[in-house]
């Protein structure tokens, strides 16, 4: 059997920090093909990722699982109590950076699909594929493997991503549908002045300082079936000005919006502009506006693959798993354009912390969900 604490270990052991790999990808890709798996690195500008099959290519029932390797940095190095690239197992738990995002997942999933096909050879084929750019731009990730599988007539029917989604306690949520994401950028241009005479200047702080509060007082929505209701948070202002007797000739500002299925990073990107041509209109302070969408909202309805699921983590974990759209992004966003896809991984309270660690106990939980999965999807 494959054990997966111990490649869990392996692969932190690699400090695949993005955009580095760290010998992770290449560890997975040995690994896998000495099982039989055929793999093909889909690398693109500079980003690493793998692309595994086991069985035929184009077949009706394939099942997928996406993951990552890269890791965010470990942040004060001196705060850490473990090293941070060791992979070292104390008190009932397995350390290091990416140990909960997501190595371990990717190594839980690595192992089922392995021991699965050495055990029983499914009428199908499973694919594996594995990015070094989530936590990066997620420009040349998984969008650059979906690239590759559509021009290599490759394709999974359906796609489970390994995220950590439970909050304490495991078993107790899957993911099926994400909110969306939006920056806005603002500019507020004024006219320089000393604050002895404001009116012979334009003041941009002023200018952003309503908008920013204009935004914060506005309901978006009251959230819809499977969505909470949508958030705008602001996360930074800033003028770079030293001088208290100085009205600054520039402002900047930034938001972040987090949607449900009533809105499209369209819809808000021209709300943000309205609203900042708004109040540039009734102030007389010019206010450019950027905004980027780093993924749309989307939801797996409810139904087969998301019943399956629930069903293993149940089974494994005696916990009936929430369904729900809530967190941050996920390259979930990208696989919903290929396949019906769910997510569904360990408990995520130390990820990108100082002291990253997970419950070895809850890597062989994970192991055994995703190969009940298997079990179950091809029976």
């Amino acid at each position: 059997m494959t054990d997966p604490v111990a490649l869990t270990a392996e692969l932190i052991r690699c400090p695949s920090v993005t955009p580095e790999d760290g010998g992770a990808l290449v560890l997975l890709e040995h690994l896998l093909s000495d099982a039989g798996f055929a793999c093909t690195r889909v690398d693109r500008n500079g980003t690493v990722n793998l692309f595994a099959r086991w069985g035929a290519r184009g077949h009706a029932r394939t099942f997928g699982f996406n993951g990552h390797t890269d890791v965010v940095p470990v942040g004060d190095a001196a705060a850490w109590t473990v090293a941070p690239f060791g992979g070292d197992q104390e008190d009932g738990f397995l350390w290091g950076r990416g140990a909960t995002d997501m190595k371990s997942g990717v190594a839980a999933f690595a192992a089922a699909a392995i021991d699965f096909v050495r055990d029983t050879p499914p009428d199908g084929a499973i694919v594996l594929t594995i990015t070094g750019d989530e936590e990066g731009p997620a420009t040349d990730g998984t969008v650059a493997l979906l690239d590759w599988m559509q021009g290599a007539q490759e394709a999974m029917s359906v796609c489970l991503v390994g995220e950590p989604t439970c909050p304490d306690t495991m078993g107790e949520m899957m993911k099926i549908g994400r909110r969306g994401s939006i920056s806005g950028w603002f500019t507020a241009r004024g006219q320089q002045g000393h604050v002895a005479y404001p009116h012979r200047a334009r003041n941009p702080v002023a200018a952003i300082a309503r908008l920013v509060t204009h935004l914060t007082e506005q309901i978006l929505d009251d959230g819809t079936a499977h969505f909470d209701a949508s958030t705008l948070a602001v996360t930074t202002i800033d003028t770079g000005n030293p001088a208290t007797n100085v009205i600054p000739a520039t402002c900047t500002a930034t938001v972040n919006i987090r949607f449900n299925d009533l809105h499209t990073g369209a819809s808000l990107a021209g709300w943000l502009r309205q609203q900042a041509d708004a109040i540039a209109a009734d102030t007389g302070v010019e206010i450019e506006t950027e905004t980027r969408v780093s993924g749309e909202s989307f939801l797996t309805p409810p139904g087969a693959l998301s019943d399956l699921v629930a069903r293993a983590v149940q089974a494994e974990t005696g916990v009936q798993p929430q369904m729900s759209t809530s967190g941050g992004t996920s390259d979930a966003r990208f696989v919903k354009d290929h396949c019906p896809v769910v997510e569904f991984g360990l408990v995520g309270r130390t990820m990108h912390q100082v002291d990253e660690r997970v419950e070895i106990e809850q890597i062989h939980q994970l192991k055994a969900v995703y190969s009940r999965i298997l079990q179950e999807y091809f029976a």
